[in-house]
């Protein structure tokens, strides 16, 4: 598998045409002069620190816009006549769509500026929520939120390319472990937002208030966040962790790669990111149908109330902290075996999807264990299988490689928005959730094919 070279002048500078000014405007910051030794060892932690930062907040930002229709698509389909079908297709097509966003914006994501990115992408998901909260046509709103899922693919890439340069591949398993923390936590404060702000104000106002918090996330990280190291005058993440002594040397800059580089070269000859790819579609089924559904499931089935329905999310994505949190330090202990440690956690997600079904209604108390058992062991292989698709790759290709397996994993979800709406519309909740069990099973005889995978390097 090649290797990016250290040493690269910068990529030449596109046409001075509308389009230009964009593609360059988007173009990584170039090195600068390395720091002394001295301002590096200080610095480095500081910046490493800074990066982190910055991208768990935006990120969480990102889950904040999007996960918040869920909470509240009852009291939209009450308020404008939508049906189970019409709702979930809303959610497929934001599904399909961010499925689509995440695999070609992260190509995109591998050649710009990290934060540039981001920030376009906050913007941008923000503007679509208004709209959103504007409107009481269907089409439009289908239309809305599919654009919304699509822009919704500018976050994971610079915040995936941005770690991958500032955080070495011996630390990513507890790194991102903490790292994807942001998505509980954007997920969870989307459903209390959502849910109390649809109690007060309406339901318009479930879009207009995430909106904008992410604005204000967006100006935060504008003055927090950098590109790569080269960038501020330090050296890649590989030398720093090594403990090398640090040379004050000239102007240098990792190589880009092409498109095709990445491409053919990272991606569609890597046997891991297909079986990755596959596991990710019915893992995502299983998962997104706690987020999308979970809330209308209990309201309907269980007599909960709207702010219960809101609190099973919060309840869920709180439980998936800890289970990420513990699944990455152990995959880290297991010398890298993420595959493992993700096929052991999809055998207790049949038992808690059966529980769900068996237990009786007005036992909110349990339903809410079951829950956190179900975001406990859901969000932890999601996110090793993630972490797996930076392991064969190169930090170069991150994003595209994070896209690629997202391109499947968000068809599932696009998929499990129209199957479970159409099969609870039609024939009860009870086939919808043996569908989800059945899903969880596939995924995990497909994640025993990396069972013993480990990190390259």
């Amino acid at each position: 598998m090649p290797t990016p070279l250290l040493e690269h002048s910068p990529s030449p500078v596109v046409s001075n045409s509308i389009y230009g000014r964009v593609v360059n405007w988007f173009r990584p910051a170039p090195a600068i002069p390395r720091k002394s030794p001295e301002e590096i060892a200080t610095a480095y932690p500081i910046f490493r620190w800074r990066i982190f930062e910055a991208t768990f907040i935006a990120y969480a930002a990102y889950y904040l816009v999007r996960n918040n229709l869920s909470p509240v698509q009852v009291d939209l389909g009450h308020a404008l006549g939508y049906d189970k079908t019409m709702l979930g297709s809303i959610l497929a097509c934001s599904a399909g769509a961010y499925g689509i966003g995440k695999f070609v914006l992260g190509q995109c994501a591998d050649r710009a500026n990290a934060k540039r990115f981001l920030l376009v992408g906050l913007v941008l998901t923000a503007a679509m929520n208004f709209a959103f909260g504007l409107s009481r046509d269907f089409p439009v709103h289908l239309i809305l939120w599919t654009v919304n899922g699509f822009v919704q693919g500018m976050g994971s890439g610079p915040c995936l390319r941005s770690l991958a340069h500032w955080y070495s591949v011996r630390e990513r398993g507890t790194v991102f472990g903490i790292w994807n923390v942001s998505h509980n936590v954007g997920g969870a404060a989307a459903g209390i937002v959502a849910a109390k702000c649809t109690e007060y104000f309406g339901w318009p106002s479930a879009f207009y208030v995430p909106g904008a918090l992410a604005l204000l996330c967006a100006s935060y990280v504008f003055f927090r966040m950098y590109d790569t190291p080269q960038s501020v005058g330090m050296p890649p993440v590989e030398e720093y962790i090594a403990g090398g002594q640090f040379t004050k040397g000239p102007h240098t800059q990792e190589r880009e790669l092409s498109i095709r580089e990445i491409f053919f070269g990272y991606l569609l000859r890597n046997r891991i990111l297909w079986f990755l790819g596959a596991a990710t579609f019915f893992a995502h089924f299983a998962r997104y149908s706690i987020i999308d559904w979970g809330p209308t499931y209990l309201r309907e089935v269980k007599g909960a109330s709207l702010t219960d329905g809101g609190m099973s999310i919060v309840v869920s994505e709180g439980a998936g902290i800890f289970g990420m949190l513990v699944m990455g330090w152990l995959s880290d202990r297991v010398g890298g075996r993420r595959g493992m440690i993700s096929a052991l956690s999809m055998l207790p997600l049949v038992l808690a999807f059966q529980g769900l079904i068996m237990v009786p209604p007005n036992h909110l108390w349990l339903e809410f264990i079951i829950f956190g058992v179900l975001g406990f062991f859901a969000y932890g292989p999601l996110m090793l299988m993630g972490v797996m698709s930076l392991d064969f790759t190169s930090k170069k290709a991150v994003a595209t490689a994070g896209g690629f397996i997202a391109l499947f994993g968000y068809t599932g979800r696009m998929v499990e928005g129209l199957a479970l709406g159409w099969l609870a519309q039609h024939y009860g909740w009870k086939l919808s959730l043996d569908c989800v069990i059945g899903c969880v099973l596939i995924g995990f005889i497909l994640l025993c094919f990396t069972w013993n995978t480990r990190p390259r390097s």
